[in-house]
């Protein structure tokens, strides 16, 4: 995986802290400083931890899964991908209390990292630097929180479903790309 590929999981993963800090950006009533680099370090340093522990898990079973490797990383985020989307379609549940108190800030941020896991679970069977991979993501997810809560907070919530939205077809994009490599059908 390249480091195209690497940024655009990177963004495609900060999607959900991105829409989430809107959220709680466009319902604070006072936004200090502190509040979004506070969001930013919660997110994106979720995002950075769940890749490792999927890819820990992941590397416990790479001799078992080698020969089709390729078909999880598909599966997975294509699975990912489409959840995104059919919940910007169904009409996904927001947090949008006004509250940057730790304990919900803990627990948003283990909500929005969960598909970043999955991710990390792919990782074991492409070959990425893992350590390059969480920094990139933590990163990326730190700057997109920190933005989105500013953006929620002077502009609102109306690009929410679009960046959830963008962010499943990314991911699905990605995916089709891993697949049809390791098949031979395309080489980029």
């Amino acid at each position: 995986m390249g480091f195209a590929e690497l940024f655009l999981t990177a963004v495609a993963l900060s999607m959900d802290a991105f829409a989430v800090s809107v959220c709680k950006g466009l319902s604070a009533r006072r936004l200090r400083p502190w509040n979004a680099v506070e969001t930013g370090l919660f997110f994106g340093g979720f995002q950075a931890l769940m890749p490792l522990l999927g890819w820990l898990l992941g590397r416990q079973f790479e001799s078992y899964i080698t020969e089709i490797d390729h078909w999880i990383a598909f599966v997975l985020l294509a699975f990912i991908g489409g959840k995104m989307i059919w919940e910007v379609l169904r009409g996904g549940e927001d947090d949008d209390s006004g509250s940057f108190a730790l304990r919900e800030l803990l627990i948003l941020a283990v909500a929005t990292s969960i598909d970043a896991l999955a991710v990390g679970v792919t990782f074991a069977f492409l070959s990425v630097n893992i350590w390059s991979s969480i920094a990139v993501i933590g990163v990326t997810t730190f700057a997109f929180s920190v933005g989105g809560v500013y953006l929620g907070n002077r502009v609102g919530g109306r690009f929410h479903e679009k960046a959830e939205l963008a962010g499943g077809v990314i991911l699905i994009l990605i995916g089709l790309k891993i697949l049809l490599e390791h098949l031979g059908i395309i080489n980029f």
